[in-house]
């Protein structure tokens, strides 16, 4: 029975932590976005593709090493050691070989290769960080979505509370006599347009919520919420620097530049490469060989053979001659053969370009092309980026006064309302004029709200270029 109490209490604790929302703040979200994001993840494969090719251009400098080995077996007219006879024989032999290559000189092309491999992984690194940027902007943005939603959904709730205390006053009064029955249907009318906002506007949190969370490739959609922060207008400096000041140190800071400076050089070191190819190459090689057969072959025995070879026409007498006696054995030991047989070349090749069809001059013609191509990126970058930092600088400055008048109209809404308020409650204000006057409030309120949040994503652009970190 204890037993069966203490798995209740467990499942029930259990239960109660599977309703627990799992909440995040904005550098939770950014740093799960740059962790999960796939086009980062893409952009990190490409860091390390530009890692293989710096060691590529670092093995242009070490020695070539190769060995190669056959074995070969040959089937045809043969002379038949034993009897001397052409027959069809099957023999067989292998052959051995390894060669060193090594590049003395090649117009310091390997050199070349080295910084360009060199630049072109300091350029991955760049765009890695500037997609890193793009994608906490965007993420930073949402996360406000998801804030201003929320306080606009609050906003909601608190008129549909005042919707429904203004129901039962009136309800109150009409029951006193103070108010006809006929009043009571405009306020009716205004509780049902705030029921329909709040749900249109808790549709629109839920909404921003989950388009949030797939940004995150989160898909317990269910469970994902931001954490509560009481945000209020930041108190920022970036309004008073000038637009020239900012451009300027977002010259030093932005990802973007970089890689199109870096570019510029990498267009430089093509240059040298090809420039390279038209230098004379010299190379230092080395070649060992050595071969193994597997047939029979004669030896000496050690004693001699009389054969005559005529007759002397005087005396009739027999001219003979000796050759050593032979017989057949099998073939040298392997390591007999292998060192007996080997051989070995080395010496320097020089290899001179006179004319390649002109294929290496328009090389280098297309190479320059290029550097001019990657010269007018980077100052088409730099105009771009100080036209976005003038028009982040006005969209914020614009974004603050139009925050400054909402602030000064929801001020003036809201005392209207309150004076509207009590004259209703005292039958002085008919409920048409005064929902008119509570609409106009509410209206002043949204525009606040957005007006709000309109302000603070367009002030975090303007730092995002001044070198701020997106925080909330």
């Amino acid at each position: 029975m204890k037993n069966i109490f203490s798995i209740l209490i467990f499942l029930n604790f259990q239960f109660l932590f599977a309703q627990v929302k799992n909440t995040y703040t904005l550098e939770e979200c950014v740093s799960i976005a740059l962790e999960k994001n796939i086009s980062i993840q893409q952009s990190e494969f490409d860091l390390d593709g530009a890692d293989i090719d710096r060691l590529d251009a670092i093995g242009s400098f070490l020695p070539n090493i190769n060995a190669q080995s056959q074995h070969i077996w040959n089937n045809g007219l043969s002379q038949n050691i034993t009897n001397g006879l052409i027959e069809n024989l099957t023999t067989q032999f292998s052959a051995f070989g390894g060669n060193l290559g090594v590049t003395l000189f090649n117009g310091k092309q390997n050199i070349n290769q080295l910084a360009r491999a060199n630049l072109n992984i300091i350029s991955r690194q760049y765009q890695l960080e500037d997609m890193k940027d793009d994608i906490s902007l965007f993420v930073a943005n949402s996360y406000l979505q998801v804030m201003f939603n929320k306080e606009l959904e609050q906003v909601q709730r608190y008129q549909l509370e005042l919707a429904q205390q203004e129901l039962k006053r009136t309800k109150l009064r009409i029951a006193a006599g103070i108010q006809t029955q006929a009043e009571i249907y405009e306020i009716e009318a205004n509780l049902a347009s705030q029921e329909q906002a709040l749900v249109q506007s808790e549709n629109a949190t839920r909404i921003s919520l989950i388009g949030l969370a797939q940004s995150l490739l989160i898909t317990d959609y269910e469970n994902f919420d931001i954490a509560e922060v009481d945000y209020n207008i930041p108190l920022s400096q970036i309004l008073l620097e000038k637009p020239k000041n900012i451009y300027e140190k977002s010259l030093t800071l932005r990802n973007d530049i970089k890689v199109a400076a870096t570019n510029i050089e990498i267009a430089k070191k093509d240059i040298d490469l090809a420039k390279g190819a038209l230098l004379p190459t010299l190379s230092a090689f080395y070649n060992y060989n050595t071969r193994i057969s597997y047939s029979d072959r004669f030896i000496e025995t050690g004693n001699l053979i009389e054969t005559p070879i005529g007759i002397v026409k005087e005396n009739g007498s027999v001219v003979v001659t000796q050759f050593p006696e032979r017989e057949v054995t099998g073939p040298f030991s392997f390591g007999d053969q292998f060192r007996q047989n080997d051989g070995h070349s080395y010496g320097l090749a020089l290899n001179i370009p006179i004319f390649n069809g002109l294929s290496l001059k328009n090389n280098i013609k297309r190479r320059k092309l290029n550097l001019k191509r990657s010269e007018n990126q980077f100052e088409q970058t730099k105009l771009d980026l100080e036209n976005t930092i003038n028009q982040a600088y006005n969209n914020a400055e614009g974004a603050y006064k139009f925050y400054q008048a909402s602030e000064k109209t929801l001020k003036a809404r809201k005392e209207a309302y309150s004076i509207a308020e009590k004259q209703f409650e005292a039958g002085v204000l008919n409920s048409f004029d005064f929902i008119q006057i509570k609409q106009r409030y509410e209206i002043a309120s949204s525009d606040n709200i957005r007006a709000k949040y309109d302000y603070i994503f367009k002030l975090k652009v303007l730092e995002f270029y001044f070198g701020v970190e997106i925080t909330v």
